[in-house]
């Protein structure tokens, strides 16, 4: 089975640079996705409070078989549980549904600046960490401000940033600024959500000149760009090959083509203005 490199987080935990996410798999179909997931080789499994579906990855988990400390779970907070005692209550309850003792990352899922409650958030996050019973703690969807401000303020700086990230949209400043605070780097809606990305000239033409498909060329662009990339899927078949991108690789022209896209751009919320309950 394929060996999937591990980034090493600011605290010395490891993760996975290469998951499998579940947004938008219902809660009632995502326990074979997760099953196949597993069974191909991902350790890494990213869900959230918002997708409905933690219930469903915790019996996909518990009935996989493999060892509890060899897979790497993440899961969010959701906007309307941000604060400090509802956080650690909707913690409680995330845990439940995946039925686990300790978490490997807990994330807030969008910072929503005009709430004006990512800060205390982060504070019972920082609680659960120091209490052992999540192994890192990150953000989601914050900018370079956002993450200023919780430098400033916190006392523990966040081990990844989960953001929207994809050629065309290769957040070269944010990673910037996540290199110099030793923050992961990792990418949600990798293959530009349907978008046109994979329908790209100079994407189609690299994967030709590989004999790989659009997808795959671009995945690898994120495992040599750093990053820690969540592709999802629902198709046994095409959760196989988004594993398939380890026995290749890019030149530094096809990564420099790849960073010059300037379309699809972005395709999720700003999170600057993002404020859905």
């Amino acid at each position: 089975m394929t060996s999937v490199p591990d980034l090493r987080l600011n605290n010395g935990v490891t993760i996975p640079q290469l998951g499998f996410g579940v947004f938008l798999v219902p809660a009632d179909e995502v326990i074979e996705p997760v099953a196949t997931a597993i069974a191909t080789g991902y350790r890494l499994i990213d869900t959230a409070t918002l997708y409905g579906n933690e219930e469903g990855v915790g019996r996909a988990i518990a009935d996989s078989g493999v060892p509890r400390d060899e897979l790497f779970i993440t899961t969010k907070v959701w906007n309307t549980e941000q604060g400090y005692d509802r956080t650690l209550r909707a913690f409680d309850e995330s845990m439940r549904q995946l039925r686990l003792e300790v978490l490997d990352l807990y994330l807030i899922h969008w910072p929503q600046p005009q709430r004006d409650l990512y800060v205390e958030t982060w504070r019972a996050l920082e609680r659960l960490a120091a209490e052992g019973r999540v192994r890192a703690i990150g953000v989601s969807n914050f900018t370079s401000a956002h993450l200023e401000r919780l430098l400033a303020e916190a006392d523990v700086v966040p081990a990844v940033n989960q953001v929207e990230l994809h050629p065309g949209l290769p957040q070269e400043d944010l990673r910037a600024f996540h290199a110099k605070h030793e923050i992961v780097t990792e990418a949600w809606s990798p293959l530009g959500r349907g978008h046109g990305l994979l329908d790209n000239d100079e994407v189609t033409a690299i994967a030709a000149a590989h004999d790989r498909t659009p997808a795959q060329v671009v995945l690898r662009w994120h495992i040599q760009l750093g990053n820690v990339v969540i592709p999802k899927s629902v198709r046994p078949e095409r959760i196989r090959e988004n594993f398939a991108v380890f026995d290749f690789a890019l030149t530094d022209a096809e990564m420099s083509r790849l960073l010059a896209l300037d379309s699809p751009g972005r395709v999720g919320p700003d999170p600057d203005t993002f404020n859905s309950t």
